[in-house]
């Protein structure tokens, strides 16, 4: 079975550092981290991810405008975006049907367990072409 892609990009170091092994530990995925917009912009283009794991809040870029981006072009428009934030409780998470601005998010710290639902079912309705 061929490893599903996965870019993660979070102005954070430690956070991704430690995302990037525990996701690279199931053995799923390959994980490529970026610790800054401009440079995850780039790694899309590179890496070809199958889903990106996106922080909200970042300096240079925040994950919203990055997200724009991506969207705005037809290469990566089918690319499943989930944002991670502490900007949120994980209360607010399930009072708004764990979206926001119809990408799902969760709350950081991020539980594992929770994370590897969400990326299978991101993956799941990616459209196949």
């Amino acid at each position: 079975m061929k490893k599903k892609r996965i870019l993660i990009i979070d102005d954070e170091a430690s956070f991704t550092r430690l995302l990037n092994l525990n996701l690279g530990c199931t053995g799923k995925y390959a994980v490529r981290a970026e610790n800054n917009p401009p440079e995850g912009l780039e790694a899309v283009r590179e890496f070809h991810p199958d889903l990106i794991l996106l922080d909200v809040m970042m300096p240079q870029m925040d994950g919203g405008a990055l997200a724009a981006r991506l969207q705005s072009d037809s290469r990566f428009r089918q690319i499943p975006i989930v944002f991670l934030t502490a900007a949120v409780r994980k209360d607010e998470v399930r009072d708004r049907n764990g979206l926001i601005g119809g990408f799902p998010y969760l709350a950081k710290p991020v539980d594992l367990k929770q994370l590897l639902v969400c990326i299978e079912k991101a993956l799941a309705q990616q459209p196949r072409g």
